[in-house]
């Protein structure tokens, strides 16, 4: 296997001593990381750091022997990959730390590795490795894990909220990606990580309003009555509503709420079949949607009130202005 840059695993036994003599100080090799050797002179670029985490991570899987590259067509799925601040950094988001000034460099291995930290390669372990991105011919955890993966090792709150809101912000992750992955690694009980969670939501929340609004507009729906609340008359509270269009029965939600534990497979859920045995149909947007796709999320909005017509009358219900 054949890297740009001159690292070299461990050379075979017969070998050792000569290639100790060499990484000796003022030779002109040098050990970069245990097994994993330069060779010339001189500090290592970031391109070679990173590529001596992997070949570290390499060098403990076939001990002391490089995978034979891939051929033409051959899936290659790797074994480790770069996370952490290095992955933010190589993803491209903003105020990510330059990779010249990282002490130590995550890499994303499987649990069942048997591979310790060395030098400034820290070992992550994961139940199961997400699919990695190739950066610049570098495998990559995906931005939401990567972050999830430098979050855990931070405490300063303005540094965690800077990083979450312009890994959002600059379209490289979404929110609810995001939460999933902090929940995972259970991180949401941390006060700071709490707090910047709550404030990206809020955030998220308020753009995805404003492109739902949009989307009423710009593909000629019927306006709706926005930001309400249901109830029966003389009844129970029946929950809030981004959109209502009352003569269709059509109620619309947008699904940001990720970052609470009443997920919509609980009490959400619940709230909905409820509407719906009221007779009164749910649709359900998330903000990527109304990104990526806004056309074809006002296609199921107007298909939605179409069908009213076709429908049995719903109950009558309070709207109230939430």
């Amino acid at each position: 296997m054949t890297h740009n840059t001159p690292l070299s695993p461990r050379p075979p036994h017969h070998l050792a001593v000569e290639a100790d003599a060499r990484c000796r100080p003022g030779g002109p090799w040098q050990q970069l990381l245990p097994g994993v050797v330069l060779l010339r002179p001189g500090p290592p670029t970031s391109e070679e750091r990173l590529h001596a985490v992997l070949l570290y991570t390499a060098r403990e899987r076939t001990a002391g022997v490089l995978p034979v590259q891939p051929g033409p067509g051959a899936p290659e799925r790797p074994e480790a990959m770069i996370t952490g601040l290095a992955a933010l950094t190589l993803h491209g988001v903003t105020g990510a730390p330059p990779l010249p000034s990282l002490e130590v460099i995550d890499v994303l291995v499987p649990r069942q590795r048997r591979l310790r930290s060395a030098g400034w390669a820290r070992i992550v372990r994961t139940a199961a490795l997400p699919e990695a991105q190739s950066v610049t011919g570098v495998p990559v955890a995906p931005v939401a894990r990567a972050l999830a993966d430098a979050v855990a090792g931070l405490t300063d709150a303005k540094t965690v909220h800077r990083l979450m809101t312009e890994a959002v912000r600059g379209g490289h992750c979404e929110p609810t990606a995001l939460v999933r992955e902090l929940r995972r690694a259970r991180l949401l009980s941390r006060p700071h990580v709490v707090d910047a969670v709550e404030s990206l939501v809020a955030e998220g929340r308020a753009l995805a309003e404003e492109r739902l609004y949009r989307m009423v507009r710009e593909y000629g729906l019927p306006d709706p009555v926005w930001n309400v609340d249901l109830r029966l008359p003389g009844g129970p509270h029946l929950g809030g509503l981004d959109a209502y269009w009352p003569e269709q029965a059509v109620a619309l939600e947008l699904d940001t709420r990720a970052h609470r534990h009443d997920t919509p497979a609980s009490r959400g859920a619940r709230r909905r079949a409820h509407l719906e045995r009221l007779g009164i149909t749910v649709v359900q947007l998330t903000p990527r949607g109304l990104r990526d796709r806004p056309e074809q999320q006002a296609v199921v909005v107007r298909t939605a009130l179409m069908a009213a017509g076709d429908r049995e009358p719903a109950a009558y219900v309070v709207v109230l202005p939430r």
